[in-house]
């Protein structure tokens, strides 16, 4: 619809003062909006700096306690936790990730243990225990797609007894989504989610959060064999369609800010809960500027996040979520 012509028309009357801006807002910004990662470690009393993360800190399990319950009394309904492990248990078979006692699932049962209302969301790949940093088994070369399903599933059912709400798998195999509802609905675990990395993208914007997770120096090649084409906008949406039917409950786009027109045309043709990952290499980029006094951390960091919301996005992963819901709290 053509609005009526200038001066019946003054888009500036509904801008005249913040209650007028307010009434017409379209889309708005609140801490249910979020869930936020978090890295763990071993240790005691540890809140250990990650450089390429300005404030964000891996944290052992007695201080990630007090970091949940802060984000939990803000409004945020999820963490999602994210492990750097002892490099002396990554194995280039990665039992460690279904370890029943590993760091994640002593993280998961801390957690639902003293706050039994947050929402605990676990991340499903290999790399945090892979000796070479792939999400997959690495043989002769290649990252090879049904063994690491199978492994993946192990991984799952482990956090999922552990008591996790919603399982993330990141990892990009084929038929992972649908092997693991099945194994999920056979063990009786029917009520746990799953939101589905499923339009995940072989980025460059994943650099500090490799850092933080230790994968960085271990990765060998690249992950292009099992992430998406950045150029792929059809091929995310294939992908988006086949972890839907394969039995996801929710769905995520990752990278976040530089993919928005895939934020959109997932909500638009599935209508189904949509995510994005405001991940690592976004929030360095905002932090770095904001550091050196040429962007107003506060304002580009709610002004991201809304962005997400007005690309049909119901829900955000963000290193900012705590910080913004106290922003948006006070």
């Amino acid at each position: 619809m053509t609005p009526a012509p200038f001066p019946a028309a003054r888009m500036r009357r509904l801008r005249r003062t913040r209650a007028l801006r307010e009434l017409v807002q379209e889309n708005g910004l609140s801490a249910a909006d979020l869930i936020w990662p978090v890295f763990i470690r071993d240790g005691e009393h540890i809140e250990e700096p990650i450089p390429s993360l300005p404030g964000v800190n891996r944290l052992s399990l007695d201080r990630l306690l007090p970091a949940a319950e802060q984000a939990l009394t803000l409004g945020v309904p999820a963490i999602c936790l994210f492990p750097y492990t002892d490099p002396a248990l990554r194995t280039e078979t990665c039992e460690e990730a279904w370890n029943p006692e590993n760091l994640t699932n002593r993280a998961i049962r801390a957690l639902k243990a003293e706050f039994p209302e947050l929402m605990v969301m676990t991340d499903i790949a290999l790399d945090p225990y892979n000796a070479n940093g792939h999400d997959g088994f690495v043989v002769n070369g290649e990252i090879v797609n049904d063994e690491t399903v199978e492994a993946l599933v192990k991984m799952g059912l482990a956090q999922a007894e552990a008591g996790a709400d919603i399982l993330g798998p990141s990892d990009m195999m084929d038929g992972r989504i649908g092997t693991l509802r099945l194994a999920l609905e056979a063990e009786s675990y029917r009520d746990v989610a799953i939101l589905s990395y499923a339009a995940k993208f072989a980025s460059g914007f994943y650099g500090p959060f490799r850092d933080a997770v230790g994968a960085s120096g271990r990765l060998v090649g690249d992950k292009a064999t099992y992430q998406i084409n950045p150029a792929n906008r059809d091929e995310a949406l294939a992908c988006v369609a086949r972890d839907l039917a394969e039995g996801a409950d929710m769905v995520m786009v990752k990278p976040g800010m530089p993919y928005l027109d895939i934020c959109r045309a997932v909500k638009e043709a599935f209508h189904r809960p949509t995510f994005a990952y405001q991940v690592s290499g976004e929030y360095a980029m905002l932090m770095a500027a904001a550091m050196n006094g040429w962007l107003d951390e506060e304002k580009v960091m709610l002004e991201s996040l809304l962005a997400f919301k007005r690309a049909g996005c119901d829900g955000v992963l963000s290193y900012f979520a705590v910080k913004a819901a106290m922003t948006l709290h006070n």
